[in-house]
């Protein structure tokens, strides 16, 4: 496995090692120790998540004020468009996002550090999305910051209006959003 940096350091691309064959193929989605010499970070995953979305359906972009979450994301059947955002008051990037394109073939997976708002739009028909929380879900302590957030400037590649819960339909504008110090 490897590590591509973006352009918030925090956040990390990783690409795994994936050994392939007219079988089929293999590769780690996880492994701890390479995990914490990658990242810097020995953490402790929870929480396992799973969701199923239609394409547009976009999710996001969602944060946990208190027990804030680390996550470990990625797409095990068709593609999305992954969004991190920066809202600690504290760091350089506060503010500035990454985003980045996971899918079941390319198999790239992205970590996303406790301290960050995340989302991600479905660009293929469906897609299954898994990610790894650092904590448990606390919906009490759930936030979300609107998906098209003017001063964020966040390019879905989105051609139409995109499926929101209503939760996401509520989310509050970056400036009125509560940020972790």
């Amino acid at each position: 496995m490897k590590a591509i940096p973006t352009a918030v350091p925090d956040v990390l691309i990783l690409e795994p090692k994936v050994f392939g064959d007219d079988r089929g193929f293999f590769f780690e989605s996880f492994n701890r120790r390479k995990f914490a010499e990658l990242t810097g970070r020995d953490v402790d995953f929870v929480q396992d998540n799973h969701s199923r979305s239609a394409k547009n359906v976009l999710r996001g972009l969602h944060y946990q004020i208190q027990h804030p979450q680390g996550k470990l994301v990625r797409a095990v059947q068709g593609t999305v468009l992954d969004v991190a955002v920066d809202i600690r008051k504290s760091s350089p990037t506060f503010g500035q996002h990454v985003t980045a394109e996971l899918s079941a073939e390319n198999k790239r997976m992205m970590w996303i550090p406790e301290g960050f708002a995340h989302g991600f739009v479905v660009l293929s028909e469906t897609a299954e999305f898994l990610y790894k929380t650092t904590d448990y879900w606390y919906p009490e302590h759930e936030r979300s910051i609107l998906w098209n957030d003017p001063t964020l400037k966040i390019d879905w590649q989105l051609h139409s209006l995109p499926g929101l819960s209503g939760k996401d339909t509520q989310g509050k504008l970056f400036a009125d959003a509560e940020h972790f110090t």
